[in-house]
């Protein structure tokens, strides 16, 4: 015999079972028109972001560039570009007066070696010396005493004559130096006493820093610092007393 109650009962359930999937079918429908009537809105915002697009990665790759990151070949900042510009000026300057204190031998050149590490905001902003008895460049630091004092003198030089170009050609006719003179030999600190008295010959007015017995000898007018309870004084040697 057929069981009609458990026949109906499947009969119910399908027809629910239909009813669901008729109803979720019309949801989708109407789902499948709601985006079928975004989609030309939705194409239309994207092809306004593409512009927007391209220029960000325009920007990112132009911000990578100034700070010395991906597409950079020499891995130098913008910022240490344009100061590694201004060194180069003060750079040829400079070797003016260092190949005159040099009698034609050193000249500065800027080294623009990439720079990698800690030591990335530097690079571009190096200096070497071309040495004219060898052809050949290298690292400041293979300059002996006197040298150095003589390319950090030419560099202060040549540093005050392009502040004075830039400056709508302002004199800048006073140089202090401050010590450098206890590391130079005798014959050094002869060259260098000389050089410094062709640039007071020449206009200059050269004033020296230091506490190097030697220079009260050589040196006729002084200022002399004095340390006194109440604080420093000046006092200015006579020339009997020098």
């Amino acid at each position: 015999m057929i069981d009609l109650v458990a026949v109906e009962h499947r009969r119910n359930a399908a027809a629910e079972s239909a009813e669901r999937a008729t109803t979720e079918a019309a949801t989708i429908a109407r789902w499948v028109a709601a985006e079928a009537e975004r989609r030309p809105l939705l194409q239309a915002r994207l092809d306004a972001l593409a512009p927007l697009a391209a220029t960000a990665d325009r920007t990112h790759e132009l911000a990578e560039l100034t700070r010395g990151g991906a597409g950079n070949r020499r891995r130098i900042q913008l910022s240490s570009w344009v100061l590694a510009a201004r060194l180069e000026q003060v750079a040829a300057a400079a070797t003016v007066h260092l190949l005159e204190m040099s009698a034609g031998r050193y000249a500065l050149v800027l080294h623009e070696e990439p720079a990698s590490g800690r030591g990335k905001g530097n690079a571009g902003l190096g200096l070497r010396v071309r040495d004219g008895w060898t052809g050949e460049e290298r690292d400041t630091t293979t300059l002996s005493g006197g040298e150095s004092f003589f390319a950090s003198l030419a560099l202060a030089l040549g540093l005050a004559e392009v502040v004075s170009a830039e400056a709508g050609g302002i004199d800048l006719g006073t140089l202090f130096i401050d010590e450098g003179f206890g590391s130079l030999d005798e014959q050094t600190l002869d060259e260098v006493l000389g050089v410094l008295d062709g640039l007071r010959d020449g206009g200059r007015a050269v004033g020296i820093v230091s506490h190097v017995p030697e220079l009260k000898q050589r040196i006729p007018m002084q200022l002399v610092v004095e340390k006194h309870r109440d604080g420093s004084h000046l006092r200015q040697p006579s020339a009997a007393a020098l």
